[in-house]
């Protein structure tokens, strides 16, 4: 089931996104993230986009939000997304179904495009992004440092359909 996020679902997606945090280049943050931080982005990013979590059997399994590209203000029709699936439950369309209702919010948002940027290796949401429409613009080689090696950023982004040019 998919339902708006609460600030009682931090601990779980802490769960989730520390793992990544933890153990991949998926994302360049290298300390884990508190719950009471959790909670912070949580109240930041529900001010002005949604944020869902994937619920099965009471367990909380993945999570998606929007989020601004950039705060300036020519930027403004542009957003970017975030998808976090708990590690041994991906393939399995939770992420595809989230990111479908994140690109329908973008729609309904008067967003021009969405962007996904991705630490890299990260074929999974490559995969996910392409299968979503998304085209990669860019690779960026060597832009974070992690885990004592250099690890590289993709630019993937999305050209929401009907939006106005």
């Amino acid at each position: 089931m998919i339902r708006p996020v609460t600030p009682e679902d931090a601990q779980a997606i802490c769960g989730i996104y520390n793992y990544y945090v933890l153990n991949t280049v998926v994302t360049f943050e290298e300390e884990p993230v508190s719950v009471a931080e959790m909670k912070e982005r949580i109240e930041t990013v529900t001010k002005d986009f949604p944020w869902y979590v994937y619920e099965e059997d009471g367990e909380l399994i993945a999570y998606a939000y929007l989020h601004y590209y950039h705060h300036r203000s020519a930027y403004r029709f542009t957003v970017e997304d975030s998808i976090y699936v708990k590690n041994g439950r991906q393939k399995a369309g939770i992420g595809t179904q989230l990111l479908k209702l994140l690109i329908d919010d973008a729609k309904k948002y008067g967003k021009h495009s969405i962007m996904a940027i991705l630490g890299v290796p990260n074929d999974a949401s490559e995969a996910l992004h392409k299968k979503c429409g998304f085209q990669k613009m860019a690779n960026m080689d060597e832009l974070g440092f992690k885990f004592g090696r250099w690890a590289d950023v993709a630019f993937w982004k999305l050209r929401i359909e009907g939006s106005t040019d």
